[in-house]
């Protein structure tokens, strides 16, 4: 089943919902479209799959229902730059379970919409389980998101008329100087993020551990660590060292850790459903009792 959802700010968004209804439902917003040709090529460059969302609903579908969209890309058409906080980005979600008749679920999300799950899990009662990729659950690197944000939102103030790399040019990720590369997009695309981030300037993610009673996973790559030139503010995002640093105390305050090893699991391997689709499985069947 497919249906045009109109979101808070009157945009619509096209949401899914495969599977055994009878069977627990997860909340897939990293359904990413699947594309074809020279951008499939593209993305295959940077290690990621053309068919993402395809492959873990495909993989998920014979044991859990899935209510899949894809929310990355639809606030890249159509941004929210004043109003895309953490309230907002919840209501939205709830708003998608409430058209598409899905009370209780469970929510995989991977990078910012990982932060997001975990502002969900604190604002509803209806999660059954949380699956964070690529951000941690305690010490989340906020504060260096925000400078690595506001650095973008600049840079893309300053190079509205000039002519530099556009975000899905043909370049090849390994011939790229990341201290000095220059990125042009919409100044509205970054500006909802330095919203989403400003807005989380005050929030404690160890202060509202014990509202969180439901099975919970986080994840990262054995290399997961950004380090961004001085185009980004000159900040290192660490994924991995703060997982590993909090390991102990996060599995105290009730999550479950996995480190995916590997030399090449940097950010985005990590997200790759060859990568990561038979751990969520498997979690997921455990985590909430699936015997059939």
């Amino acid at each position: 089943m497919e249906k045009n959802i109109k979101l808070m700010d009157e945009s619509e968004l096209k949401v899914g919902l495969v599977g055994n209804p009878d069977s627990p439902t997860i909340m897939l917003p990293v359904a990413k479209e699947s594309v074809f040709g020279q951008e499939a090529e593209n993305l295959k460059l940077w290690g990621v799959d053309p068919e993402l969302g395809k492959h873990f609903i495909e993989g998920l579908m014979d044991k859990f229902q899935i209510l899949f969209f894809d929310y990355e890309r639809h606030r890249l058409q159509h941004p929210n730059p004043e109003n895309l906080t953490p309230e907002n980005l919840v209501i939205d979600l709830l708003t998608i379970a409430d058209e598409m008749n899905v009370n209780k679920f469970s929510y995989y999300g991977y990078s910012w919409l990982a932060l997001v799950g975990l502002q969900l899990a604190i604002r509803t009662d209806r999660l059954e389980s949380l699956i964070m990729g690529g951000f941690p659950p305690i010490d989340g690197p906020y504060k260096e998101m925000m400078v690595v944000t506001n650095k973008t939102y600049e840079q893309a103030l300053y190079n509205q008329n000039s002519p530099v790399i556009k975000e899905h040019d043909h370049i090849n990720p390994e011939k790229i100087d990341w201290d000095n590369i220059q990125v042009k997009i919409d100044t509205n695309q970054t500006k909802q993020f330095v919203t989403m981030y400003k807005n989380l300037m005050e929030f404690d993610d160890r202060e509202i551990q014990h509202k969180l009673a439901i099975p919970r996973l986080a994840f990262a790559g054995e290399k997961d660590t950004i380090v961004y030139g001085e185009n980004f503010g000159s900040v290192t995002v660490d994924i991995i060292g703060i997982l590993q640093k909090n390991k102990q105390e996060l599995e105290h305050f009730g999550w479950d850790i996995e480190i995916i090893k590997g030399n090449d699991m940097d950010h985005t391997k990590a997200m790759q459903p060859v990568t990561v689709l038979s751990l969520i499985k498997h979690w997921l069947i455990k985590s909430l009792n699936i015997t059939r």
